[in-house]
């Protein structure tokens, strides 16, 4: 069964609890018992931990894409088409669908509890640097999804950084990355037999790189985001395996922007 059939079947191995406990409870109209107090911070999870992360990382990403897309005032159709495809590149059941929306809605209502949400969801992550960070790009790709980044929307995204312990460092290479890969994905000019100028340009950009890195700083970069992004590493990690299909697609924009560059190296 998967985790989510646990959860609205009824069948808890573990007790979320908490914000984000309660917020899900709400979203599928289950009640939700406090508990489950002891956290594992080894790097193996054990089942139960898994389905625990696997439930946060789902409530924490739609609930607070709902409070990105309102934080500039109001939603734009662009927004909740953003989250649309987000759920229909999950491939949701019709029942983790209406959870998604429901989540989605919740984010929206102003006394939505940002904080406590992240701070229970930086927790049940164990730490694990490459699940917070997909968690970030999907909020950037949120905030993006009306073609600009308003003022309000960047103040939200770095407040999140900060209870994420995501540096600013981060956070701009990942925006870097994330505009360089949806002109890579856009763009009908990228050939591996003869690149652009542009093109080559966001080839570097999907690697975190410009045009000047060395072919060591090229590979280097680019077995780095391959093993932080690997599909499998993610589900095990607590990724929810729904969103297997967004690293898969991660990935293959990585193997792509490489192989661009190895073509004029």
């Amino acid at each position: 069964m998967s985790w989510f059939g646990t959860v609205v079947g009824g069948a808890f191995g573990f007790l979320l609890g908490g914000p984000l406990g309660a917020i899900l409870g709400a979203s599928v109209g289950h009640q939700f018992s406090k508990g489950l107090t002891g956290i594992e911070t080894g790097e193996t999870l054990n089942s139960g931990d898994q389905h625990r992360v696997q439930t946060a990382f789902f409530t924490a990403t739609f609930s607070v894409m709902g409070h990105i897309a309102k934080a500039d005032g109001h939603v734009s159709p662009e927004e909740i088409s953003l989250a649309n495809h987000v759920m229909s590149e999950m491939a949701l059941t019709s029942d983790m669908r209406v959870t998604a929306i429901n989540l989605f809605q919740q984010g929206k209502q102003a006394d939505f509890p940002l904080d406590e949400v992240l701070a229970q969801f930086y927790k049940e992550c164990h730490r694990r640097t490459d699940l917070l960070r997909m968690f970030l790009e999907i909020q950037l790709q949120e905030a993006f999804a009306d073609g600009t980044l308003a003022v309000s929307e960047e103040k939200l995204l770095l407040h999140i950084c900060s209870h994420l312990r995501i540096s600013r460092f981060d956070y701009e290479r990942l925006k870097i990355q994330l505009l360089a890969q949806q002109r890579f994905q856009g763009s009908s000019s990228y050939s591996p037999k003869m690149p652009s100028k542009s093109s080559l340009q966001d080839a570097y950009g999907v690697l975190g790189l410009t045009p000047h890195a060395s072919k060591v700083e090229v590979k280097k970069a680019y077995r780095r985001l391959m093993n932080q992004n690997h599909p499998d590493k993610l589900v095990a990690k607590g990724l929810p395996e729904e969103m297997m299909r967004l690293a898969k697609e991660k990935t293959q924009k990585i193997s792509k922007a490489y192989q661009i560059i190895q073509k004029i190296g």
